[in-house]
């Protein structure tokens, strides 16, 4: 069925009035601590341990657990074998608006094969249940006398702590869920909340410079030999030695990705090409990552010789290896401290410091943001014949991720969670990614499935005022083969808080990444290698965390796949280019009304400014500036008040013809069928033609500029010649305000005095030869 197409203004942001903090209330602590979200009160219930539990078996022995009932919700903690003193320190959160009971029931009851045996029970009336705010201390457990049925004292005693709070509460991130009470034991931490660190990324810097004593394996042949290094999954070659000795000599360097903590060794293999396809490896070498040198700037670092061991011979079914022998290899390493290791695109960074921490600047603010809620949400999934969501949130700024906990089967989630973080540089951005959680089952019953991705936001932390809590709904929004495709709202609180408004300014003086960037700068090429062998140890290693934050999820995040070719980013980034010209288009259309005196009294202003600024020129660029003064303070009033969201206008996803979202979603390399593939190249054909005429135009251009003076045409650079001379002549004769004044009077004339024609110095111009003659 095809979705009806949206109107501009569903994706568009829309602000919120939500109750944040409690609506502030004086003298409630928590408005200082957890006051960009809305505040939900929960029934939390500590159990403890238990003691003196009576046994039930005939065997004498107990295998006791614990039910908190609370109406229809119902949590249970483990069960332990065979021990009348058991602990479990479990906490459950009950939410206050799903409460429909007045009595919470605390019941132990005895694990059986059959049917389990009740030994006591704790009962508490809600209305005498205290409240607890952060930062107050913890409730402190108090001992229980449990009771039987008919509410008479019995065996056995269990520690309890019953309170009612909010999310801010210690207790909430570990706690069980009412509304989580259909997730198996083993699924339970896939829905918890949860904050991630990047792992510390470092560039390793290679530097080959030269073996000794290779013996290779033809004695009457000059080896052909080159260096193979390889760190985990990254494996990069030097090119083949000039030198075709023994003693080779490389002096190249090589730059990989290293995490910390270091897990692979630096693997070196000295080889040797002899054949087309068929390498031999001469020696290798192995080496620590721990072991090597750190720096923070550009001093050189020691180099070291490393001895080559020999490679594995296979000789029949036997195996032999030679340890040591006399072949070495010469090697400067090193890990660089003072880059910023990217992880991710540039145009979206939210952490700029260099690697090593003893270079980092103190921090200028902090960052704070509410994760309040969703609206909207489309079914994800189909689960027992119906669509559902379960809807979490990914928050990602500087080194720190955090994971919002997951809301079972709901298309109008409430997390209401806060998180906040250290702002080093205003000029970065922090990214709000919606997911549907696909592992609540957990175990292998989610092996092999995939969060879905709902949308995400960008909020770039120096489009925001300082000190103002901006609330918005956001839309989120994915771009799907179909189409552009609106999947809910999401509605966030977010404040930028600077400690020093003086620290910020002087930060917009500063190179954007550290010093080692431009005193020492990678290629592009190795930038985006580098990226991208970043992004997939980041993804690798909180994939690994427990609970996960999974591998698509965070190449979502990191934008890993924005490098590649689309053709609806390409004609939006055209119409970019074309929003930056056309201001001075519009100057450009406005000046030659002007010098056509399509309004005369406008001509005969400029005239007067003209004649004013040619007998006082010191007043040219005091005049530009307040020009530009005067149009900035005019803007003013016109200024943004809202952050920036995802516009599909921009993106020029609302107007993208299919089989180009098709080809923006095919794999890499190809999988469509060979017709379609053809046809697509011929487009591309069509387009790079194009292209590739604009581009020969400008080069023709700059080679008739060239041809003035380079005697090709001999008639026109003779021409050129003589009039430069007489420039040259008439303008030292003639003071320069007098020339210049000459100039714009002609410039300006009345169309009374124009031709329709080309001027004399375009038509010369566009006589003079180029190289095209001699292209083939």
């Amino acid at each position: 069925m095809m979705q009806r197409p949206l109107r501009p203004e569903e994706y568009s942001l829309k602000e919120t009035s939500p109750h944040l903090g409690g609506g502030g209330v004086s003298g409630d602590k928590l408005t200082t601590t957890y006051d960009l979200v809305e505040q939900m009160q929960y029934l939390y219930v500590r159990v403890v341990k238990a003691k003196d539990l009576p046994p039930k078996d005939v065997t004498g022995s107990c295998d006791p657990y614990v039910e908190v009932k609370l109406g229809n919700y119902k949590g249970t903690t483990r069960h332990f074998e065979k021990k009348t003193n058991p602990e479990w320190n479990q906490v459950f959160a009950f939410s206050k608006d799903r409460i429909q009971a007045s009595v919470l029931e605390v019941i132990v009851k005895d694990k059986d094969f059959i049917k389990d045996d009740f030994i006591g029970r704790v009962l508490f009336d809600l209305t005498e249940v205290p409240k607890r705010v952060p930062p107050d201390s913890p409730l402190a457990p108090q001992w229980y006398r449990l009771e039987d049925r008919k509410g008479d004292k019995g065996k056995g005693e269990l520690m309890l702590a019953v309170w009612m709070g909010t999310q801010a509460d210690e207790a909430f991130p570990d706690s069980w869920h009412s509304d989580a009470a259909t997730i198996p034991s083993d699924g339970l931490a896939n829905i918890r909340s949860k904050v991630y660190l990047t792992p510390k990324l470092w560039y390793l810097r290679v530097n080959v410079i030269e073996a000794q004593d290779l013996i290779p394996y033809e004695k009457n042949r000059f080896p052909e030999v080159f260096v193979k290094v390889m760190l985990g999954n990254q494996a990069l070659r030097t090119r083949i030695s000039q030198s075709r000795t023994l003693n080779p000599m490389w002096n190249e360097d090589l730059m990989f990705v290293a995490a910390e903590p270091f897990e692979e060794h630096l693997v070196l293999s000295v080889e040797d090409r002899v054949a087309p396809n068929k390498d031999e490896v001469l020696g290798k070498a192995v080496i620590p990552l721990q072991k090597i040198d750190r720096r923070l700037d550009y001093k050189p670092v020691n180099s070291r010789w490393y001895n080559l061991e020999k490679h594995v011979i296979v000789e029949g079914d036997q195996k032999k290896k030679e340890v040591k022998f006399s072949s070495r290899i010469h090697l400067r390493i090193c890990l660089e401290g003072g880059y910023h290791v990217l992880d991710e695109s540039t145009h979206y960074s939210s952490d700029l410091r260099p690697t090593a921490k003893q270079l980092w600047k103190p921090s200028i603010g902090v960052l704070e943001l509410g994760i309040l809620s969703a609206q909207g949400l489309l079914p994800m999934k189909t689960k027992d014949g119906r669509g559902t969501t379960d809807a979490y949130c990914v928050a990602k700024y500087g080194q720190k991720w955090v994971r919002t906990r997951t809301i079972i089967d709901s298309f109008a989630p409430k997390w209401n969670e806060q998180y906040t973080w250290e702002v080093y540089d205003p000029c970065t951005v922090i990214t709000i990614g919606v997911f549907d959680n696909c592992h609540l089952q957990g175990g292998e019953k989610a092996a092999g499935t995939r969060d879905t991705r709902i949308g995400k936001v960008r909020i770039r932390l120096s489009t925001l005022e300082t000190d103002r809590v901006y609330t918005h709904s956001y839309p989120l929004i994915v771009l799907l083969p179909s189409g552009v495709k609106k999947m809910g709202e999401v509605q966030l609180a977010v404040r930028f808080t600077c400690s020093s408004l003086l620290n910020i300014l002087h930060m917009y003086s500063q190179p954007l990444l550290p010093k080692m960037h431009y005193l020492h700068p990678l290629s592009v090429m190795q930038l985006d290698n580098l990226r991208h062998q970043a992004t997939q140890i980041v993804s690798m290693r909180l994939s690994r965390a427990e609970p996960p934050l999974r591998k698509e999820v965070v190449e979502y995040m990191l934008d890993v796949d924005s490098h590649m070719w689309s053709m609806r980013k390409s004609k939006a980034n055209f119409f970019r280019i074309m929003g930056v010209l056309s201001p001075l288009v519009a100057v450009g259309k406005w000046f030659d009304q002007i010098c056509h005196w399509k309004n005369p009294l406008t001509t005969i202003l400029i005239h007067v400014l003209f004649v004013i600024l040619i007998l006082y020129p010191e007043l040219i660029l005091p005049t530009i500036f307040l020009y530009l003064f005067l149009i900035g303070v005019w803007y003013f009033r016109w200024r943004p008040r809202q952050p920036p969201y995802m516009d599909t206008r921009l993106s020029h996803a609302d107007t993208a013809h299919p089989d180009e979202l098709d080809e923006e979603f095919d794999t890499f390399p190809t999988s469509r069928p060979p017709d379609i593939v053809r046809m697509r190249y011929d487009r591309l054909r069509s387009v790079a033609g194009r292209i590739q005429t604009v581009v020969g135009d400008l080069a023709t251009q700059g080679e008739r500029l060239q041809s003035l003076l380079s005697w090709r045409d001999p008639r026109a650079t003779a021409l050129f010649v003589t009039f430069c001379l007489v420039a040259a002549v008439v303008l030292y004769v003639t003071p320069f305000r007098v020339v210049a004044f000459l100039t714009g009077l002609y410039v300006l004339r009345h169309p009374r005095f124009r031709h329709k024609l080309p001027s004399v110095p375009l038509n010369f111009f566009r006589r003079l030869p180029a190289r095209t003659d001699s292209m083939l």
